[in-house]
């Protein structure tokens, strides 16, 4: 599917104004080397703790994309080159962090779309705690499992259903 967020915003402005279709405050860098990407959402909330991170892009991905609520932290990070490695293996189209990575030159020559609010090179503690399939909110949108996550250069849609380009 070839998409531009600004012509879905387009398409959908009466979606988006009556807020079915949510558009992310502009807050996150991009990563990865796949600047554009899609999927259905699976979601992880915890804190300066990537054991969960690392338990869901062992799975199937299938095209998803997995958002990890990490509090918005910038203590440490919570994906680094081996956790992204791991989601292109395993087939996520992407991974939104609202906290930081590290390794972030070699995730950038990585086939995968990798969003979050900075860099950081101390690596996250393993205890895990958190919680999965999860509704998480920030940057102004909610983050449902099962709805629909579009990104690319100009910013992040959320949708319940898949929208058409």
């Amino acid at each position: 599917m070839s998409f531009h967020t600004a012509d879905l915003c387009d398409q959908y402005e009466e979606q988006a104004r009556a807020g079915q279709v949510q558009v992310l405050e502009p807050m996150l860098n991009s990563y990865g080397d796949r600047a554009v990407f899609h999927g259905r959402i699976a979601t992880l909330k915890l804190f300066e703790d990537n054991s969960l991170v690392r338990k869901a892009l062992e799975s199937a991905g299938a095209g998803r994309v997995l958002v990890i609520d990490g509090g918005g932290s910038l203590r440490c990070a919570l994906v680094g080159d081996q956790l992204a490695a791991l989601g292109v293996k395993n087939g996520w189209a992407g991974i939104v962090v609202y906290g930081c990575i590290r390794d972030s030159a070699a995730i950038g020559e990585m086939d995968i779309g990798v969003l979050a609010l900075d860099t950081h090179p101390l690596k996250s503690i393993k205890k895990g705690s958190g919680e999965t399939d999860i509704a998480v909110r920030f940057g102004g949108v909610t983050f449902t499992p099962g709805h629909y996550l579009y990104a690319d250069e100009d910013g992040v849609l959320i949708s319940p259903t898949e929208l058409a380009a």
